[in-house]
């Protein structure tokens, strides 16, 4: 078979172990844009039907972890055929960047509709969607009045009573880094220490399973991505739904720096043989209507000013987001894990 088909193809560990077998560059094509995603939602076909409908361009996808894909965009080369790359987090879009996946592209439309902090300085990425990382408390054991800060979580009021996943999940590490950025590494180490000494049990699971502990008693506290939270919220299950009234978001450092926000991103790839296609691809992707499919699929918050949001999130109201340029992320997660490793963080 072609390395793409007009459907989409799902890449495992097996096809990229047999990568040296598949047919590397099909011929330059101006009506398609070939994508390798390691987001896979529903939405996305809705997504892909709504760019072809407007530009007559045809999407083609191959999905897998982000790890499995850049890899086997390094093994391709120069002969590989992505035009973008899309992943989620600014650690992994950093790391893309530094292992020489995306080349800096120039466009108006990006530069104008998404905000200067969360794309890569030089164009080589793009946020399409932001996810903000919160605390979720049960009300029956915290007051809104005894939250804070993310600083304020290594306290020993908390003692026993948070729970968070571990320290090799991106999404703390991106936390980390921008402590790191705004407390420095000393006073971030200390703050690891202190979160590892509140932990409610050793981390397990992902963010998900954090709410469901927390649900179940098991501490007073989750860190969570709001889209996990979200899609518990507008999920089929009426049991869970009723345990939840008794848990609420928090939104930290709303008198200060503002609260973490992290993202999903895309760039064109740095052989993509069809660029002017991947950049009105990328272009596509903040348009209002797309803004809305895309973070409305997983109920991010879209990065575009005045797209629409989904209702659930919506309903949680506006609040002050961290402004650090999510490129800083990536920069200090090597340290970010170093500290979580000193600090014992499992």
């Amino acid at each position: 078979m072609s390395s793409f088909t007009r459907r989409s193809v799902m890449l495992s560990a097996a096809g990229l172990a047999g990568l040296s077998a598949l047919p590397l560059r099909r011929a330059r094509a101006a009506g398609e844009v070939n994508l390798y995603s390691a987001r896979h939602y529903p939405a996305d076909e809705q997504l892909f039907a709504l760019f072809t409908e407007q530009t007559g361009i045809a999407v083609n996808q191959i999905k897998g972890t982000g790890a499995e894909l850049m890899e086997r965009i390094k093994l391709e080369g120069e002969q590989s055929p992505c035009d973008v790359f899309v992943t989620v987090d600014a650690g992994n879009l950093w790391r893309a960047q530094e292992e020489g996946i995306y080349q800096p592209i120039s466009s108006a439309e990006l530069e104008q509709h998404i905000p200067a902090n969360l794309r890569e300085p030089s164009g080589r990425w793009f946020s399409f969607a932001k996810r903000a990382r919160v605390i979720i408390y049960d009300t029956t054991k915290v007051k809104e009045a005894d939250l804070s800060t993310y600083e304020d979580l290594a306290s020993e009021k908390w003692k026993g009573r948070i729970l968070i996943r571990s320290s090799s999940n991106i999404y703390n590490q991106s936390l980390v880094a921008s402590m790191i950025h705004h407390n420095g590494v000393e006073a971030t180490q200390k703050w690891c220490e202190g979160i590892v000494a509140n932990m409610a049990r050793p981390p397990k699971g992902g963010d998900t399973d954090q709410i469901n502990a927390l649900v179940a008693g098991e501490g007073d506290i989750a860190v969570s991505n709001t889209y996990y939270f979200a899609r518990l919220l507008s999920g089929d299950d009426d049991a869970l739904k009723e345990k939840l009234t008794k848990i609420k978001v928090f939104f930290p450092n709303q008198n200060g720096r503002g609260t973490h926000v992290n993202v999903s991103g895309a760039g064109v790839a740095a052989h993509a043989p069809n660029k002017d296609n991947a950049t009105k691809f990328l272009e596509f992707m903040i348009s209002p209507e797309a803004q809305a499919i895309f973070a409305g699929a997983n109920f991010e918050y879209p990065v575009r000013d005045g797209a629409e949001q989904a209702q659930v999130i919506a309903s949680w109201g506006k609040f002050k987001e961290d402004t650090i340029n999510v490129v800083e992320l990536g920069k200090n997660n090597a340290e970010a894990v170093k500290i979580m490793d000193r600090a014992a963080w499992a």
